[in-house]
């Protein structure tokens, strides 16, 4: 095994981060930079029929006040499309300003440029607008009844469908036991520490540079470009550090191709950035929903049949429902299995990934019923799952890359101490705190992108490498792990590679949405690296002058930059030895990974982990506090154990943050969210944080990517609410069937 491979590095661009030296989107300082402003809708629903732009264009510092009146057209309408598809990724299909009709509160109805932030947000206030307005839903109860079963959806890794096998009504007939239970999800906002910001600067109203914080540059360019009516090649993408994401920055929303128009206008460096009141209906969010499961199970718990129905609260313009059934689907071997999903059309935008999209709502609804189950039958929560078990995937029967779970539910176990437990609810208490404990299944769909992916390697005379991708990084530590699988490829220490990315300079790889961020740019990481060290290596074994010169190259490894025979290590040179005496300067390759032509579609792909939660209920005030989380997942190959855990780690506090906290409220009276901002939107702080305990199973997987990465970035979060709520009817004997648990449902 690698020594690099896998270790717990420090992060490389750790100390520009502490330091400051990092420079995001909107840190950037440009000559004759001027700021521009959003101006929302008040209202949720309507028209605009009048609009007096006069006071504010004259304020001091204004440049332009841009309206439906005078913007110029988009030369095409935006198409919702995954980002992992490599193409445009436009966050819906609706592009405002190009008319008077007012979709949702918030819509951006005008833009501000001015001198300073502070000015053009002055000059926004003074814009008057007069609305018709019209009857708005803004809840998914107010529009229920119009619901609608879809063609087909967006809002996950792969397009919504229902996997529909066997006979699932007769099997819940049939059973002998059944349960038919109904869960509800408050809407969530992602909330990153930054705020999107695009910072844009035309040559010649002709070449476009776009500073942007998104998880895709390439994505930002095709979209953009499409948008503008340019060709991709006039568009350039920076985005080296961008402050978190939470699926807030996956797609392209209105105000980065707006930035842009409003640059051409002024003739200058133009900067937005979304405020965070702005941010709660400018980037998505995951929507407010429903979700019906009814079970059906012999009196030993084995499945029978499952259905699973999912209804939810979309925009006027697109079909967009987080894919929440896809993972409960192909979780357990059930025989018999249904699940569809129904929209409702509201004013709202088009709801968007938030982390773990789907699978952190529609894991809930399967593992509080599972609980629920277990409880009815009187069997161990974690025995029931072992005994449903599905060793291939039940809905195509294909075999799994790989699996892990087993092994997932037998070490959480041992790390949590779960043997012994009281299965009894309420019976465990310290003082006035009672306590319980729940476990969960967190299952994740394994996704590849649909476009060749590509990474650059560059080795120089003395040895060194620069490994070149357009990525950016959003905090997942992706530098770091890329600079890890370059030196491994090369066989070189890690302080002799650099790794750049950030830019559409670059060669090309996806949005890093999904969890597949890690599998999509270490697969053209590794091959470029390792066909580079593989040329150099037939070049020495070529070379006369070379120690080498002569071997199979079979039968030549590398280590710390050294080439060497296998049998006989004394024998051989390093890489700069070899280019030195030839007088090569440089000499690199490009890596391809085309993910289509693997053999994926032989077998299922997912991740899969376990979940452990201890919690302590106040009797008397509905408190709940998390004490103990323990989490064991199996996401193949690791590429740096630290920021792994860093990633599994923050997914299960998010995990706790849905299950406890997080929830956007509508007030319907205004279709506006009644708690945008940070002081009311509430998530958790470091006293919420509990001890936590995290392993992996580490089963390699050879189908996925040539790393055999699956990723870490969302199974974290994949059911740790579900565990949570489990614990607290544990501790209490009280079922909450809805997110998040509040103080009120426990009193």
């Amino acid at each position: 095994m690698s020594p690099v491979l896998g270790a717990a590095l420090d992060r490389v661009d750790g100390r520009a981060k502490v330091t400051g030296a990092a420079r995001y989107s909107g840190e950037l300082n440009l000559p004759n930079l001027a700021h521009a402003v959003l101006v929302g809708a008040r209202v949720p629903s309507g028209r605009i029929i009048g609009i007096d732009c006069r006071q504010a264009s004259v304020a001091d510092g204004v440049h332009t006040v841009l309206t439906h009146l005078d913007l110029p057209r988009v030369a095409a309408q935006p198409k919702l499309f995954p980002s992992l598809a490599g193409l445009t990724a436009h966050g819906q299909s609706f592009f405002p300003m190009q008319d008077d009709v007012v979709h949702y509160a918030g819509q951006p109805i005008a833009v501000v440029v001015a001198d300073t932030v502070e000015r053009a947000e002055y000059a926004g206030s003074l814009v008057q607008v007069n609305y018709a307005e019209t009857p708005s839903a803004t809840l998914l109860d107010q529009v229920r009844d119009q619901a609608y079963e879809p063609q087909r959806i967006f809002g996950g890794l792969v397009p919504g469908r229902n996997p529909d096998r066997g006979d699932p009504e007769s099997g819940l007939r049939d059973a002998e036991l059944t349960l038919d239970l109904t869960y509800r999800f408050a809407a969530n906002h992602q909330n990153p520490l930054e705020m999107s910001t695009t910072t844009a600067v035309w040559d010649d109203l002709d070449r476009l540079t776009l500073y942007d914080s998104t998880q895709g540059p390439t994505a930002t360019q095709l979209s953009v470009a499409e948008l503008l009516g340019l060709p991709p090649t006039r568009i350039r993408v920076v985005s080296h550090f961008v402050g978190g994401s939470f699926g807030a920055k996956a797609l392209i929303w209105p105000h980065v191709t707006l930035t842009a128009l409003a640059a051409r206008q002024v003739g200058r460096p133009v900067r937005l950035t979304l405020s965070r009141d702005q941010m709660f209906h400018s980037c998505g969010h995951r929507e407010e929903q429903e979700q019906r499961i009814r079970l059906g199970a012999d009196r030993n718990g084995r499945l029978a049949a499952l259905t699973h129905d999912k209804i939810s609260l979309t925009s006027h313009f697109d079909d967009w429902a987080e894919t929440s059934l896809e993972s409960p689907a192909i979780t357990y071997a059930a025989p018999n299995y249904a699940g569809g999903y129904r929209l409702a059309r509201g004013n709202t935008i088009t709801p968007t990934f938030t982390r773990g999209p789907g699978e952190a709502t529609g894991m809930f609804a399967l593992e509080s019923a599972m609980d629920e189950l277990a409880h009815t039958i009187g069997i161990d929560p974690v025995e029931l799952r072992l005994r449903n078990h599905a060793d291939v995937d039940p809905d195509t029967g294909k075999p799994w890359s790989s699996k892990g779970l087993r092994e997932c539910y037998q070490r959480g176990a041992e790390l949590f101490g779960w043997a012994g437990r009281d299965p009894a609810p309420g019976t465990r208490w310290e003082g006035r705190w009672q306590i319980g404990t729940g476990m969960a299944t967190a299952a994740y769909p394994v996704a590849a992108p649909i476009s060749p992916q590509r990474a650059r390697a560059r080795m120089y005379i003395d040895g060194s490498v620069v490994v070149e991708a357009g990525i950016s990084e959003f905090g997942t530590g992706a530098l770091t792990a890329m600079t890890q699988v370059a030196a491994d490829g090369l066989g070189l220490p890690v302080d002799r590679v650099r790794f750049v990315g950030g830019t559409t300079d670059l060669p090309n790889v996806a949005a890093a949405v999904g969890s597949a961020g890690s599998g999509a740019t270490s697969s053209p990481v590794h091959l470029a690296c390792t066909q580079l060290r593989d040329q150099l290596v037939r070049q020495a074994v070529a070379d006369q002058h070379s120690p080498l010169h002569g071997a199979d190259p079979a039968a030549v490894v590398v280590r710390d930059g050294r080439m060497c025979l296998r049998d006989r290590p004394e024998v051989g040179e390093t890489y700069a030895e070899l280019l030195g005496r030839n007088h090569i300067p440089d000499v690199e390759t490009v890596g391809t990974w085309m993910p289509v032509l693997a053999p994926m579609t032989d077998y299922a792909m997912h991740t899969f982990g376990a979940q452990f939660a201890e919690v302590a209920v106040d009797a008397d005030l509905g408190l709940v506090r998390v004490r103990r989380l323990v989490g064991v997942f199996a996401p193949g190959r690791i590429l740096n154990r630290k920021t792994a855990h860093s990633q599994l780690m923050g997914g299960m506090l998010w995990g706790l943050s849905q299950a406890l906290l997080e929830a956007t409220r509508m007030d319907p009276n205004t279709g506006r969210w009644a708690n945008a901002s940070l002081a009311d939107y509430l998530v958790p702080v470091n006293a919420d944080v509990p001890e936590i305990t995290i392993d992996t199973i580490e089963v390699p997987d050879p189908v996925v990517n040539p790393l055999g990465v699956k990723g870490v970035g969302e199974i974290g979060i994949v059911g740790t609410s579900a565990a949570i709520a489990n614990a607290v009817h544990h501790a209490t004997g009280r079922r909450i069937r809805h997110l998040p648990i509040t103080v009120e449902d426990l009193l």
